[in-house]
């Protein structure tokens, strides 16, 4: 088992399931309804790159809200594939779909009609992004564009949030965060191609969607790396250290002094849900509006002593078997990066959740439990959303009341 952390997590999140669950009626022992002032149960929602990691956990948390979850994404990413793990296929409307085919896109779009569109399916690999440029500024801006154009043509409310990312600015790499009033830009094809997409949103929302009375309401959220059970995705450090320690193998570890503002995946998502659900509600405020979400300023860690933190839920004690050091960055990737998020604060009240330390023994216990086939991945998977809206709760966190 992983540490006295994570079992406490296991612990707690079993009691709170149990408890809950007699509350929550039809929506079984993981509902959620009333988080997030409600807006979403019952609601259609759309979500594209619903099969990704970021993806997959914002479609598992909707259900668990209560929402009815339609799905489009190109395929299935990786193997293994936390999507197939927790059978979401079963649970929402699914459809395999390029973005950047937009006759085809375009009909699933009208067809269901969403009251939210949560758009993340992007090309987010950025040695990809060296190895096949075309593909990644193909998708990240041209599919961007498509989701706005076919916007244009849905008929009915819909309050659509754009995801981009944190490698949207042009980094300088000073030692503060990033505001949304930065420069937008970038040094690698991966975040040109999510600065640009930027610029096509904001072009869009001032082109086609500036009126007060528009039924489309449109925002942007951006947010750095993540990390949680179930990403399996290619040059992640996280993924690196779960596959090779579940074979027993020792992690290369490359830019072991890159520092990064390390999150969980929900806290993110928890912003994008708030900006959805205050876009809803406030729209004069919010529309065609950019917002950071970030970890908690203490989370900022090397890739080193991520490594050492997360060894330490394997019980690797001695580093010499955990990790080797090498100084080997064959592609240019961002260095020091920073999110400033006083916006998301004044105007939403939203605020990061967890420690570094709760963090860390969550990703711990999720890959945990698989590798060593220690029960049910949806059952824990909803129990670790639900122990991160009770420690929401408990905090007094906007969204939770």
């Amino acid at each position: 088992m992983p540490g006295s952390g994570s079992q406490w997590i296991r612990c707690v999140t079993r009691s709170i399931c149990m408890n809950y669950g007699k509350k929550a009626g039809h929506l079984g022992k993981f509902g959620s309804d009333m988080m997030f002032d409600g807006v979403y149960f019952g609601k259609k929602v759309m979500v594209t790159g619903h099969t990704g990691f970021k993806g997959t956990w914002l479609t598992s948390w909707l259900l668990k809200l209560g929402a009815n979850v339609c799905g489009i994404s190109k395929g299935i990413p990786t193997q293994p594939s936390m999507f197939e793990e927790l059978k979401l296929d079963e649970k929402i409307e699914h459809h395999f779909c390029d973005i950047r085919n937009i006759e085809k896109l375009k009909k699933i779009v009208l067809d269901y009609k969403p009251d939210f569109l949560f758009h993340l399916a992007a090309q987010a690999i950025v040695s990809e992004s060296y190895a096949d440029p075309l593909t990644t500024i193909s998708t990240n801006v041209m599919g961007t564009a498509n989701i706005l154009e076919i916007l244009r043509e849905l008929e009915n409310d819909c309050t659509a949030i754009i995801i981009t990312s944190d490698k949207c600015y042009e980094n300088v790499e000073w030692p503060w965060g990033y505001k949304e009033t930065d420069a937008v830009g970038g040094r690698d094809i991966y975040s040109g191609s999510k600065g640009a997409a930027e610029v096509i949103f904001h072009a869009y929302q001032q082109s086609f969607f500036k009126g007060k009375n528009n039924h489309i309401r449109l925002a942007t959220g951006r947010a750095g790396n993540v990390i949680g059970g179930g990403d399996w995705a290619k040059d992640r450090i996280v993924v690196d250290c779960m596959t090779n320690w579940a074979k027993g193998k020792i992690v290369e570890l490359r830019s072991p002094s890159a520092t990064r503002p390390w999150q969980h995946v929900l806290e993110p998502l928890s912003g994008y849900l708030t900006l959805g659900a205050s876009l809803y509600k406030n729209f004069e405020k919010l529309h065609g509006e950019s917002f950071n979400f970030g970890p908690k300023a203490e989370q900022n860690r090397t890739v080193l002593e991520l490594m050492a933190d997360l060894s330490q839920s394997w019980h690797i004690d001695d580093k010499n078997k955990a990790y080797v050091v090498i100084d080997n960055v064959p592609f240019h990737e961002a260095g020091l990066l920073k999110l400033n998020c006083d916006k998301a604060l004044f105007y939403m009240k939203w605020e990061a959740n967890l420690s570094y330390k709760e963090c860390v023994s969550m990703v711990g216990e999720w890959y945990y439990a698989f590798y060593h086939k220690k029960g049910n991945m949806n059952d824990l998977t909803m129990s670790q959303i639900e122990y991160y809206e009770t420690l929401a709760k408990s905090r007094g966190l906007i969204w939770t009341k």
